[in-house]
This record gives C-alpha cells, structure tokens and sequence, in this order.
C-alpha cells in the first residue's frame, strides 16, 4: 500500500537533491530501499531512479563500475539490474564435488549480465606459467539475466560430438547457500496450458517490485511458485525420491529439452582480457535469451509417465526372466534366508513399495516437468577445512573462501607445483603438475592455531592424494629453525625470506583414502611466494595467490561432458575423466596439457 505524501512526514526527505538521496542510501540495503519507495508516491519515484540503484549495485560488489555501465546498457533500469545480482550474489565462488579424486572444481564468475559456472581442467602448468596462463576450463551452467532482471538457468553439456543447452528456471536461491542441487520439478497448468512455475523470463515489468523484495528477503524458500499459489507444499520432494528415479528423471527431461547450440551461442560467455568485446557478448546474449523463450524448458508429464513405464515394464520382464535362470541351489538359498529373515524381508519389500509410491505421487503433482537449479543451504560437517559430501545427491558444494586479513595474511586461493625452481617448465622436461589449494585458518583439538592448505585440484595423469587433503599443516605460532637450502629462484633473482613456521606435509599412510603425514617447515617470502619442505625427502611445495577470474578470462574453453555427469560427476575416479574431451580440440595452445 502507497501512503499519501501528507501522511508520510516524507518532507526533510523530498527536499534532498538527487545526489545527496543517493549518498545517503548508501547506508541502506536494497530491502531497505525497496521498503522506503513504498511509503508515499512521491518517495517512490525519488527511490526509483538510477543513481539510487547505481549506489545499490556498487554496495553489492559483484562487479566494478564499469562493467556495471556496460551492463546496464541490457537492462531496463539500475533497479532491475540489482534484481539480478541480489538473486545471483550467494552462487559466486568456488563449488566443489569429491568425485573424481584429482578434483573436480565448478568457480562461478560474473559473465554478462549472467553468472557462469566454469570447471577447471586437472592439467599440467603451462608454458608461459601460473600467472600468463592458458588455464583449460570447461561451462558447466549459465545464469543469464532478462531486461526485467529476472533469471534463467542454462545447463551445458555434450552429446555425439554435439554441445547442447539444456533450459531449465531457478527453484530458489538462499542467501548462505552451500549446495547447488541439480534437480527436477513438475509443474502446474491452468487457464487453457498457461504454466504457473512458468519461465524465469515473465517479461512483466509489473511484478519487478514484487520479485525484488521477494528475492531480497526470500520466505519460502523450499517452496516452488507453483506450490505457492495452490497453497500447498509439495507431496514429494525431488530429494525424497530413490536415487535411480532422480537419475533417469533427469536423464529423461534433459534429453527432451536440449536445444543444439548454434555457433554464435556457444562462443564467449565473459570478458577476456586480451578483447573485452562487449559487442560479440551481448549478441551472444540476445541469441541465448532468443533462444531460452522460444524453445521448451519442459515436458509434458504425461510422456513421461508414459516413457518410465515401459521402462519400468522392461525391467519387469526382464527380472521374470531372470528368475526362470536361477539354479536350485538358488532357490534353496532364497527359501533359507527367507526362514531366518522374514521380517527383515518384509521390511525391504515394504520399502522398495514406499518408494514406488513416492514415484508414483511425485510423477501425478504436475502437468509437465522442467529442470531446476536450486540453491539451498544444508548443515554439512567438514574434516580440516574440506565438506563432508553426500554420493548420492546431484550437487555441488561450496567451499567456504577466507579473506585474507590480519592475522590470516596467507588465507585464499593458491596454485603451485611441485620442485624447485618454481615457475615455468623448460622446452626439454615434461610439464610440472598444477596444483590448487584452498589456504584457511583453524584451530586444532588441542587449541592451536594452524594453517590449513587443503588440495581442490591436482593435475596428475592418476591421482596421488584424495581430493580435499590437507597436502600440509602448519603452526602459525611456532617458528621453524630449518634453514632454506636456496639462495635464488630459477631466475637469478636473491630470496628474501620474511618468516618460516614448523607444521607437518602429507605423506603415504594407511592405503589411498587414509594418507599419513611426516614433518615439515612453510617459508614465506617477501615477495609472496610459499614454499612447503618436508625435512626428511627435502622436496617442496612453491605456491603464489592466484585469481581464478583472471585466469580464466585468459583461458582455453574445452567441451563439457555429457549434462548430468557435466555438472556433478558421481562415479568414483582416480584419472582425468576430462582428458578424452579436451584430446578433441585441435589448438596448438593444448599441447603442453597432453605431453
């Protein structure tokens, strides 16, 4: 409700110029200033205008002014434009899965007027280094914003040689989110085949206000738009389901939905350094969204069912005929199990039936089917800095990213390899393995105050650690006696050691899965650099900070691997499972990966 401008005491108010208004809404947040337009007619139009939301927009820090100039070029207004990046904020950053071992690491960057979800490739470090670059990558998902700042979700993979999108809409997003979920989610119609969980891109600037605040202060999270407006929650969530139904769901929407990606659409998806085309991005937009509206985003549920239950009819058959194979002492070891564990029988039988069921109920909620990316927060237990996953679960998990502050000056990103000298491989040696490690700060059992530098991304042929190991750990409070056994890098250049302290490197323990640890020293220099030394083989770890983005924008995109393993790769694996695709491309700029 828009109060009088009388009734309001809006005056003192009203009466700042333009410029000012703005500086003093800087103190505000968007839900604030949303709040505040509504208050009288008047105060709407002054909280409306674009020096109000430019203010909003640079206070949310996704991206710098100037790319916020170019992006509001492709969208009605600055207020349209925070409608995207307050819905899209919580997705940034660094996304992980424990499958395969080497490591399968999704950084979610800003785009164009969109957020893209790029894997990075295990691969070995590059001729011109860790800083110059190329990094391989690979898209994962894309979130791309309409004029109105309302959002769509895009998958990508790759199918018989082909890359496709696969169209789907945001189920929701929390604002500390730690899981993207994959998922799948049946739909209403009404009013002649009119979608109520309809497209993320409405095209009504009515409802702009309405969305803004609701993707502000989300309250029903959990809840789709369809759910809401038959006020109802759902019967059977996605997550209840059995894990072969969420599969050949998944598999069955997406290869009905896929749209072939024309040459245009599958080019640059941000700015890279070197061109910075904003011209060839947003025609590259215009194509996308053309193509997101005018193509289904879901299916008609009742193929589907259909198509699961021939599906369902052929495992029947084939579980008949199985069991006409079985041998006497088959049967006889049936016959016994079933004497002495009967209940126990009756209970698996039960719920394989209740799981049927929940199928059955989930599949008659809805008219169609579409894809959904929802980004929900989950309580997750961690071991040294890394997230406990579910292996069942279609998901990526994010890694809580530490700021580098006082007191944890060497908190971040970092990448290195393994020997000495650091930096680039020579012409006549193979390529280093590259390595990514999340640093972070703890404290241990016993109350100490430790360095963690956790292993996200190895770039091995077959893996040497398990995904998420602490490759060392450190006391930041005990300083280490060990003298630096080099007095230059590989240039020439002198080192200038600033602090050293004492800790532990990882080591062969108990198999694979249980690695052990031996002593070690972390040196720290002037300039920078890290090095890890275990004392007893005396070989070294050198890390440098590195900024994902940047890297990025400077990399080599490779093709994606087929959609549901593309964006959460569940099998267990201890090799490059993405090395087939990058063999693909035909670029002289791969070559160092497969030396």
């Amino acid at each position: 409700m828009v109060f009088d401008d009388k009734t309001c005491g809006s005056k003192m108010l009203l009466a700042l110029p333009d410029d000012i208004f703005a500086v003093v809404t800087r103190s505000l947040t968007p839900k604030d200033v949303f709040n505040l337009s509504v208050c009288c007619r008047s105060l709407y139009v002054l909280a409306s205008s674009d020096k109000v939301w430019l203010t909003q927009c640079e206070l949310l820090g996704v991206i710098p002014h100037k790319d916020l100039i170019e992006w509001r070029k492709g969208v009605n207004s600055y207020k349209s434009l925070c409608r995207f990046l307050v819905s899209v904020q919580p997705i940034i950053g660094i996304w992980v899965h424990q499958n395969p071992e080497l490591g399968n690491v999704v950084y979610v960057m800003p785009g164009f007027i969109s957020v893209v979800g790029c894997r990075i490739i295990p691969q070995e470090l590059g001729p011109l280094g860790i800083e110059e670059g190329p990094i391989l990558w690979s898209p994962v998902f894309e979130i791309i914003g309409d004029v109105d700042g309302s959002s769509a979700f895009l998958l990508h993979g790759r199918e018989r040689d082909n890359n496709y999108m696969y169209p789907g809409s945001i189920k929701g997003v929390d604002r500390n989110c730690n899981v993207l979920l994959l998922e799948v989610e049946p739909r209403l119609q009404k009013d002649g085949g009119k979608l109520l969980h309809s497209k993320s891109f409405v095209g009504n600037p009515n409802h702009v206000d309405k969305e803004l605040s609701r993707k502000i202060c989300p309250s029903e999270r959990r809840v789709s738009k369809s759910q809401r407006f038959n006020g109802k929650k759902p019967c059977v969530p996605f997550s209840r389901l059995a894990f072969s139904d969420r599969r050949k769901l998944i598999e069955t929407v997406t290869s009905q939905i896929r749209v072939k990606v024309a040459q245009p659409a599958d080019g640059l998806s941000f700015p890279c350094l070197e061109t910075d085309d904003m011209k060839r991005l947003s025609e590259r937009r215009a194509r996308v969204i053309q193509m997101y509206k005018h193509d289904p985003t879901q299916s008609d549920l009742a193929e589907i069912r259909k198509f699961l239950d021939n599906s369902q009819l052929s495992r029947d058959i084939y579980r008949m005929q199985s069991s006409k194979k079985k041998s006497f002492v088959g049967y006889f070891r049936d016959s016994f199990k079933q004497i002495i564990g009967k209940s126990s029988s009756n209970r698996t039988s039960s719920g394989e039936n209740n799981k049927y069921a929940q199928f059955q109920e989930f599949l008659r909620s809805g008219d169609t089917i579409g894809l959904t990316l929802h980004a929900s927060t989950a309580r997750l237990s961690s071991y040294r800095a890394w997230p406990n996953m579910h292996d069942s679960r279609f998901a990526l998990y994010k890694l809580p990213k530490q700021e580098p502050l006082t007191g944890q000056e060497h908190a971040g990103l970092w990448g290195g390899t393994f020997g000495w000298p650091p930096g680039r491989p020579s012409a006549d040696k193979a390529g280093k393995a590259l390595f990514f490690l999340l640093l972070s700060y703890d404290v241990s059992q016993d109350g100490r105050r430790v360095l963690i530098g956790t292993k996200i991304l190895e770039g091995t042929h077959y893996v040497l650690h398990p995904n998420g190991s602490a490759m060392f750990i450190v006391d930041i409070n005990e300083p280490s006696v060990e003298p630096f056994p080099w007095e230059c890098d590989g240039e020439s250049n002198v080192l200038d050691l600033k602090e050293a302290f004492s800790g532990e490197g990882i080591a062969n323990g108990y198999g694979f899965r249980y690695p052990g640890s031996k002593p070690g020293s972390l040196f720290v220099f002037e300039d920078g650099m890290l090095v890890f030394m275990w004392k007893e083989s005396r070989a070294v770890l050198t890390l440098q900070r590195v900024n994902l983005q940047d890297l990025l924008k400077k990399g080599e995109r490779i093709p994606p691997l087929p959609p549901i393993s593309n964006f959460s790769y569940l099998t267990k694996s201890y090799s490059n499972v993405y090395a087939g695709f990058s063999n693909q491309t035909s670029s002289a700029r791969y070559v160092y990966f497969h030396q």
